[in-house]
This record gives structure tokens, sequence and C-alpha cells, in this order.
């Protein structure tokens, strides 16, 4: 089974007169490819899949396919819902595309038991038992937290559950999962901390600032995974007050605010009850952005 590491980018989804923007999210990934991202990552927390229907969401999956067949990026989709059923939906339908791997949020707001994920995990990750997949735990997004015990009895029961994105901003966490099972693939799914769980065993990030500055997130990547910790750690440092103000609201507010300030992107359009972000924050977001080179701006 071939897995999916390396640096990861958490696509957003561009929207244009309320729909879906193709053309625009099409050329995003095209830039990640050109920067040398390992893998995209369609339709997750930062894309915006909370809002999205089914027939938008399976269609940013098949984009991402197209657009990145013949690279050397790989695509790592969001099948992820609180129910089961729907998210096994969606997984056959990435497996059907041709997706690389699979990646799967926690149940939102029902607030499984610990058990509950145990079967909701294993459903899924058993419907496309070809596929790899990796968990994602947000549990400042999902109200749930997939806890180390769970994570390790996933891994060693189902085969092809492989790795999990770490969005609890712990790095006690990293070590307690990394300690008990060197072999899972953890990747950092907090901006901020990409590097030291980079340093402790982690085998990769997915990151919502390099959909701004892919150059530089999947060099720090590269680096620490290369055993340069030394540049990995100064591209980290670098990063830090981008990583801070693309959290200044909740994701993906900032990120897309920035890409339109870029010019990366030339509608700034949310679904709602997602908006635009406060005219502070936004100046705050401009200010910052300033002071980075965004490659790739048409």
């Amino acid at each position: 089974m071939n897995i999916v590491t390396g640096a990861t980018t958490a696509l957003i989804t561009p929207f244009k007169n309320a729909k879906l923007d193709e053309a625009t999210y099409a050329k995003l990934i095209q830039r990640q490819i050109d920067n040398h991202i390992d893998a995209v990552c369609p339709v997750g927390t930062t894309g915006e899949s909370a809002t999205l229907t089914h027939d938008e969401h399976k269609r940013c999956i098949e984009i991402a396919v197209e657009v990145c067949k013949g690279s050397d990026t790989k695509v790592l989709a969001g099948a992820g819902s609180n129910a089961t059923a729907e998210a096994i939906d969606i997984a056959k339908h990435a497996q059907k595309c041709g997706v690389d791997a699979i990646f799967s949020v926690s149940p939102y707001y029902n607030k499984p038991s610990q058990e509950g994920l145990y079967q909701h995990y294993k459903a899924i990750a058993n419907a496309v038992s070809e596929l790899p997949f990796m968990l994602y735990n947000v549990p400042g997004r999902t109200g749930v937290d997939i806890s180390a015990q769970t994570t390790i009895r996933l891994f060693d029961d189902v085969e092809n559950i492989y790795g999990i994105k770490e969005a609890t901003g712990s790095l006690e966490r990293t070590v307690e999962l990394l300690s008990q099972r060197p072999n899972l693939a953890l990747f950092s799914g907090d901006d901020a901390i990409d590097f030291p769980i980079l340093a402790a065993g982690g085998a990769g990030i997915t990151s919502v600032t390099a959909n701004l500055l892919p150059d530089l997130k999947s060099k720090l990547t590269h680096c620490a995974l290369e055993g340069d910790f030394k540049s990995a750690k100064e591209i980290n440092n670098l990063l830090y007050s981008v990583n801070k103000v693309l959290f200044c609201e909740s994701n993906p507010i900032p990120i897309k605010a920035a890409m339109y300030i870029a010019g990366l992107i030339d509608t700034l359009e949310y679904r709602l009850p997602l908006v635009q972000p406060s005219s502070e924050n936004m100046k705050k977001i401009e200010d910052v952005i300033k002071n980075y080179t965004i490659i790739g701006v048409n």
C-alpha cells in the first residue's frame, strides 16, 4: 500500500457568484504541484466542506484528481461526515475517482463515544479497504476527541488505517502516540507547531498556510524529513507571524482573505454562516502578508 506522507495542503474552495469556481480551483491545485507539495487535500475544514452540497464535494475531489494526474502530487481526499453512511458514500466516490488516499474528520455535533468512533472509522475504512486511510482529529471543531487509545486500536485492527492528522494542538499527544506506535504516520494539523511535530517523528503536515506559501511549507517539511532540522526550524520561525494571523478568525476565513489580497483568487466569497473578516482583521492580514513573497500570482 503506497501511503501519502510529507507536505500536504488543506485546499480552500473558491466560489464565484455563490457557485464552485472550478477554473480557479484547478489553477490553485496546479500552483501546489508547481511548488513541490506532496499531496493536496480537497474538501476538509479549510475547504468549507460543511457547507458544500454532496455534488460539490464530489466534484472538488474529481477536479483534484484530474489536475494531479501525471504529476508527483497525490490526492488525499476528504471523506468525513457525522453520518457514517454519508462518509462511506463520499469515500467510495473518491475511490472511483482514483484518489491516492482518504482522510476523514471525526463526526461533528453528535459527540459519539470512543466505541462509536471506533465503529464509525472501521466501517468507512473497510468500505474502501484498498485505499490508505487517515484519521483526522480536530476536537476544537468537532466537539469530540479521538483518544490515543482509540487511534492505536484502529491502527492495530484496520489494515488500511495508516495515520492520523492531529489538530489537537497538543505536542504531548504526538509523543503519546508515537512512543507507542512509531510506525503510525502522524501529521501535524496545526501550522504553528509543524516543526516540533516533525522533529518528534511526525510523517508530514497538512497545512492551511500552504495555500498561500506552498514553497516554504514544502521546503520546511522536506528539510525536517531529511534530518535538516536547523533549516526546518528557521522556516518555521519565519512563518510564525503568518501562521498566527491566519487563525485570527475561524479557518478558512483568514486564509481566503489572504489569498484574495495576494491576488490568488478573484472573488472573496464564503458560504453562510461564514462571512468576511472584520475590517480590523483584514488590515492585520494585509500587513502581515506584505512580509512574504507570494509566488505564482498571475
